[in-house]
């Protein structure tokens, strides 16, 4: 019931639902019923009125219980017809978004219509109307007895949190939140609120499904046994534990840093740590990226430094601006090396290059990066000089002058490729300390359970030693590209695994999510503004190395149909435009990836073999024999085998059917 349009002629009808603030209404519409699940509870109370009953009856097959999604014909008329969009009729509009959930709520409500219907219509006869809707209408008690008006001259609070909810249903801008629980041993299959009700993921930040890895889950199992569920205090007070100091040293020799600190979330970590230097630093001034997370624009706005941003990657507008401070003036670049939203990777070297000309700190954000790029995942910058940092092994120290050698601070998160929870930094030993005491966002905030820092923990190990699901990854995301260009779908381009499909409008973009997940079993969340500006809406793809190639040429075949049911434009309509969001504008160069064929092992041959249907992902055992030996000293040897690793690896060899580039292309042209 978008913004309660259904009940508009019911408030009119019914003297106590018509005393009912807009926002309690809001609220009981988006709340289940505990005893009928898919009924809101606005339905469950409405049934039991005899005035509202019978109302709802007539519009049971109009409603959509507590369900916010485009089912509702009011949503649709707002599809704007000059997309040459045909409005679907009545009946088509139920089938769209989450059909089954809408056509079960309407059933229940007029379920329990017919089972107040008889009582109600002997109340009503019994006594005067009015006096019956009160003795059986829900609101009446607390209608009449607490009017819970605004205190006279006071400020109305109530009210204003409603106007700004309606500010975001007016401009589309909404967040809409699907029940969607990842099923540990069907990676990437998920079910919804129903959990009979089985979907694909395709938009997870889960980059390489280590949260369902078979050693993270051990050694998580295991901690938990020894050390219990939380931590116990801030980590200066009880919850300082062994686990949390291990993976820190962990992180510090992944980005072959002195010294590495956690934090709750990345968020946490880029707003605690931009804004204590900004407050710290004399004078400092930010120089950040216009595309920059929110995490980051927060931090510097929490300091007292002034901001100054450049262009998107525009080391010229960015050079012109440094030029304006004196050298000695404190200076901190501020930027990413994958910008999450349109794939894009910032020039880490040049900005280096202007840093050091300039004597200003950088401030890496590898947060979409780290865990996928590198010999040992540890970002785009390790990745800028892979055959070095190959050579390097494993070892903690730094290579001098190399890339990420010359970044001053990088930032990463532990909740995307690593599959946990959790944000970091990494730098010299000195500027972690300044931060670790003085940064309010770390000294007073819960610290994380051991748990979850010894399953981070097992999963940075792991991709430290085994490179196949990094490199298997990226095989899927060229081969989901490659089939979405040669079916004319506008992916805006960029060299990252990011895969975001510009649709232009805000309303097209959730229905089309809408669509996906109702008819096809897909499940990609639409982006919308602020995310990313208006007018560039989205559908942004995320693929694992567990997709497998029939997924992939399924999940393209569902996207080509839905922007052919709905009009959407293609990238064929894009450049008649003249070009939008970099799709479809004249003469572009070829983008490409930052993983090169011979990285991925297709000129040689060793790259890891495709998934088809039935298989599972490989597991090293060499990867998992060096991660369990790390925590030999906080929870003991490990000595059992694995099963999980076992039975995964039963239906693969140790050394799986190489492909080569010529491979590749052959199977994307054979299930196209």
């Amino acid at each position: 019931m978008d913004k309660l349009s259904n009940l508009a002629k019911f408030k009119a009808t019914c003297p106590y639902l018509g005393r009912t603030k807009t926002s309690t209404l809001r609220t009981l519409c988006t709340s289940a019923s505990p005893r009928f699940p898919t009924v809101s509870k606005l339905t469950e109370k409405a049934t039991k009125c005899p005035v509202m009953g019978p109302a709802l009856h007539i519009r049971s097959t109009q409603m959509v219980a507590g369900y916010a999604s485009l089912a509702g014909s009011a949503e649709f008329a707002k599809i704007p017809e000059h997309q040459g969009i045909n409005k679907p009729s009545p009946a088509d509009a139920q089938k769209c978004p989450h059909a089954s959930k809408a056509l079960a709520a309407a059933r229940m409500a007029e379920d329990l219509v017919h089972a107040k219907k008889a009582k109600a219509a002997k109340a009503a006869a019994a006594a005067k109307p009015a006096a019956a809707a009160s003795a059986s209408c829900p609101f009446a008690s607390t209608s009449e007895a607490k009017p819970k008006a605004a205190t006279p001259g006071g400020f109305d609070y109530e009210r204003f949190y409603a106007e700004e909810l309606e500010k975001k249903h007016q401009d589309a801008s909404y967040r809409y939140f699907n029940n969607i629980n990842r099923l540990a041993h069907k990676f990437p299959i998920a079910h919804t609120g129903n959990v009979k009700d089985e979907v694909e993921v395709w938009c997870a930040n889960d980059y390489l499904g280590m949260g369902n890895n078979p050693v993270v889950l051990e050694t998580m199992h295991r901690t938990l046994d020894s050390y219990g569920h939380g931590a116990g205090g801030t980590r200066n007070i009880a919850g300082n534990t062994g686990m949390h100091l291990a993976l820190e040293e962990e992180l510090a020799t992944l980005h072959r840093k002195p010294a590495a600190l956690v934090f709750s979330s990345c968020y946490v970590a880029n707003d605690a740590t931009l804004a204590t230097l900004g407050t710290k630093l004399p004078g400092c001034v930010y120089f950040s990226d216009t595309m920059n997370h929110a995490s980051m624009i927060q931090g510097m706005r929490h300091s007292t430094a002034k901001r100054v941003l450049f262009k998107h990657n525009d080391l010229q507008d960015l050079e012109m601006k440094l030029a304006q401070y004196p050298k000695e003036t404190p200076k901190i670049i501020a930027f990413e090396s994958v910008y999450s939203m349109c794939g894009s990777v910032g020039p880490i070297k040049e900005i280096c290059d202007l840093a050091e000309q300039y004597g200003a700190l950088t401030f890496l954000d590898e947060v979409h990066a780290v865990g996928l790029y590198g010999p040992r995942g540890a970002g785009v910058a390790e990745h800028l000089d892979y055959e070095a940092h190959k050579a390097a092994g494993q070892s903690g120290e730094p290579i001098p002058r190399s890339i990420m050698d010359r970044v001053d601070i990088i930032t990463g998160t532990l909740g995307k490729a690593y599959g946990a929870v959790g944000g970091y930094i990494a730098g010299s030993n000195d500027f972690v300390d300044m931060i670790r005491s003085y940064a309010s966002g770390f000294i007073f905030t819960t610290s994380l359970p051991p748990a979850n820092m010894a399953g981070a923990r097992a999963s940075i190990a792991y991709q430290k030693e085994f490179n196949g699901d990094r490199q298997l990854k990226q095989l899927n995301v060229r081969d989901l590209k490659s089939r979405f260009v040669a079916m004319d779908i506008p992916v805006i381009p960029g060299p990252s695994h990011i895969v975001p499909v510009l649709v232009g409008d805000p309303t097209l973009t959730r229905l089309a999510s809408d669509k996906l997940l109702a008819k096809h079993n897909v499940y990609v969340q639409a982006i919308n503004y602020p995310t990313v500006a208006r007018g560039e809406e989205r559908l942004r793809f995320t693929v694992t190395p567990g997709h497998n190639v029939e997924q992939i040429a399924r999940l393209s075949r569902a996207v080509d149909q839905t922007f052919t049911e709905l009009g959407i434009k293609r990238t064929s309509d894009w450049r008649k435009l003249g070009g939008h969001a970099g799709v479809g504008v004249a003469d572009a160069k070829p983008v490409e990836p930052i993983w090169s064929d011979e990285q991925l092992g297709l000129t040689d041959g060793t790259a890891p073999a495709v998934l088809h249907p039935g298989q599972k992902r490989f597991v090293d055992p060499r990867a998992v024999r060096i991660t369990r030996e790390k925590f030999n000293d906080l929870l003991g040897p490990y000595t059992e085998p694995l099963a999980q690793v076992d039975a995964l690896n039963a239906d693969l060899t140790l050394a799986p059917a190489p492909l080569t580039a010529a491979s590749v292309t052959a199977d994307v042209s054979a299930t196209a």
